[in-house]
């Protein structure tokens, strides 16, 4: 049995994807540094969330995957030697759109993605306007450290999602999320 060293980044962002960009490699410096073979970054990292509102602007956040953020981080995975998960928003084609996140092996390879297949439209969660459920199935991935699979968000809550993925090999499963704790929640939700 071989042990696994896992980093999950989950950090605040701006509305300035490059930044955010930077911000993210920066991290995945840090997991690195302290060991870290396999990063896991947070669900749309590039931007703020912007599903609590329905806003066509923020489909120009979209981007083509591969593309411009996973070549980038295609670079740092193979100087660092660490499998990178990317969560992004895929502009798949002119009005076609998905929650996808991209995988990239510990030698820079693009291992291919996975596009989120239940999409919430829940009040501050209004995925469905920017979404394509995905249409690649669920997917495991072999690294050089493990083979994952990659669910995102809103899929844990179908625990079939989780079933396939393990039955199809997965070792480690990976949710990348945007959210955190709601406002309009309070700490102590289960005192009577």
């Amino acid at each position: 049995m071989s042990i696994v060293k896992v980093g999950l980044v989950q950090m605040s962002c701006t509305a300035a994807p490059q930044a955010n960009t930077e911000k993210a490699i920066e991290k995945i410096r840090e997991a690195a540094k302290k060991g870290a073979q396999i990063i896991c970054l947070q669900e749309l990292f590039t931007s703020l969330y912007f599903c609590d509102v329905e806003d066509y602007e923020n489909f120009k956040l979209a981007e083509p995957i591969p593309g411009k953020t996973t070549d980038a981080l295609s670079k740092v995975a193979k100087e660092l030697g660490v499998v990178i998960i990317a969560s992004l928003f895929e502009k798949r084609a002119e009005g076609l759109y998905h929650n996808t996140t991209a995988v990239l092996d510990a030698d820079g390879a693009y291992l291919g993605k996975y596009r989120k297949m239940h999409i919430p439209d829940d009040p501050a969660y209004y995925e469905k306007f920017y979404f394509t459920p995905g249409d690649l199935g669920y997917r495991t991935f072999k690294t050089r450290f493990a083979t994952i699979g990659i669910l995102i968000c809103w899929d844990q809550w179908y625990p079939e999602a989780a079933r396939i993925t393990a039955l199809k090999g997965a070792e480690i499963l990976f949710y990348p999320t945007a959210i955190g704790w709601s406002t309009a929640q309070t700490q102590d939700v289960n005192e009577e």
